[in-house]
């Protein structure tokens, strides 16, 4: 539902211009390292509350969400102002087009105002999650998206006496989303039969337990988004034209994600629960499942996306070089949904299993030598964006195979968290 809103998003801007679909597609680039901030606390809390509710230790659990709550509320200040102040210089240090980087800065400063609401529906997102309550975030996003979708309409293009306010609309439309998803899951966990609480509790003991594993996961997610970004200044370098192709391609292929999300999900939580109840065997085999289940999954929409990009491209824009560009992307992306798929459930697997450090290894080796550096060289060589596609494609398959040899290998195991 997450995916199905930015698409959502996507879709309206892009009736706007090709400029506006350009810059929300890029702002989904920065969140993602905004994400990395996330990551210092909901990898290290996933991975310590669902071995606490492995072992029956549901008001452990609660405490600790309440101590990651805290702290998710201090960080989002931080980040809020440097979002609002740096928004237009972001966008111009990536060499957008000066259109591309006006209608960017008026949106993303808008979301940067609520970052909080976003920090902390990620964190009880991902809490309850690991606790084994996927079912209830459902429900939640199913509204969330309505309303988004809702918004949408009324705000960028001005109905029902509002004026059409373009991409600030669709900001504030976003923003409006996120505050009811935080309103929901608060009435939720205030419930007594819920999977967690909120107990306020502070125990040093346990958050000093969440760095261990989450700085790691903070520097792998915080290295893979410089990265993603050096890769996308390079699809940049191509045009505008090139750009939304690519942010186009990339939310469709966001459709084929939603399995492999799912299942990494699920991968994590029961591996790190089974772990907490001390059977190693069982958390190994839900790892196993997991991924079976996804990559049938993905590997199914993947014939889609082959069979049919012009087809789903056509729904987000009417611009022949970028419907083509987009065209090629998903032809490409639909080869490389099995080890896509691979790679997404068994990294959550170690990240449940708190393995931070060999995910930060396979992710930054992977990324820079056979992604980023390759695509720089074939750039500068003159190569065209198909090039920096098919590497992309190559990238994916050689990072499947490296998870499913360690995976295998079943040393991670024996983590320590």
């Amino acid at each position: 539902m997450d995916i199905l809103q930015i698409i959502i998003d996507m879709l309206m801007v892009g009736m706007i211009s090709v400029s506006a679909l350009a810059a929300v597609g890029m702002s989904m680039q920065f969140m993602m390292v905004i994400n990395v901030l996330m990551t210092l606390y909901v990898v290290g809390g996933n991975a310590l509350i669902s071995r606490f509710i492995g072992q029956g230790r549901k008001r452990r659990a609660s405490a600790l969400l309440y101590s990651l709550g805290i702290f998710a509320i201090v960080l989002s200040v931080f980040v809020t102002i440097g979002g609002y102040m740096g928004s237009e210089s972001i966008y111009t240090l990536m060499g957008a087009q000066p259109e591309v980087v006006k209608q960017g800065s008026l949106y993303f400063q808008i979301l940067s105002l609520g970052i909080v609401v976003i920090f902390i529906d990620n964190l009880l997102y991902n809490a309850l999650s690991a606790a084994g309550d996927t079912k209830s975030s459902l429900y939640i996003k199913l509204v969330s998206a309505g309303i988004n979708a809702f918004l949408n309409y009324v705000l960028i293009f001005g109905h029902f006496g509002f004026e059409a306010m373009g991409i600030e609309g669709a900001a504030y439309a976003t923003v409006m989303a996120y505050c009811f998803n935080v309103a929901a899951y608060f009435i939720l966990i205030k419930k007594p039969h819920a999977k967690l609480n909120i107990i306020p509790i502070i125990r040093m003991k346990d958050i000093k337990r969440v760095w261990n594993v989450g700085w790691s996961a903070a520097l792998d997610r915080g290295i893979s988004s410089m990265s993603f970004l050096v890769f996308l200044s390079i699809i940049t370098a191509y045009g505008t034209a090139e750009l939304a192709g690519y942010q186009v391609g990339l939310r469709i292929e966001g459709i084929a994600f939603m399995p492999g999300f799912g299942f990494a999900i699920a991968a994590m939580a029961l591996v790190g629960q089974n772990l907490g109840a001390n059977n190693k065997n069982r958390a190994y085999n839900m790892g196993v499942i997991s991924g079976r289940i996804a990559y049938m999954f993905m590997g199914s929409v993947g014939v889609v996306l082959i069979l049919f990009p012009e087809f789903l491209v056509g729904f987000f824009t009417t611009d022949a070089p970028t419907i083509a560009v987009a065209s090629y992307y998903l032809i490409l992306v639909g080869l490389a949904q099995i080890p896509l798929a691979i790679m997404f459930v068994y990294s959550g697997a170690l990240r449940g299993a708190g393995a931070t450090k060999t995910t930060l290894k396979v992710n930054v080796f992977s990324l820079w030598i056979f992604r980023v550096i390759p695509s720089y060289i074939a750039y500068k060589m003159g190569y065209g964006i198909i090039t920096i596609f098919m590497i992309m494609n190559i990238e994916t398959l050689i990072k499947g195979i490296i998870y499913w040899r360690i995976y295998k290998k079943k040393a991670w195991l024996d983590t320590k968290v």
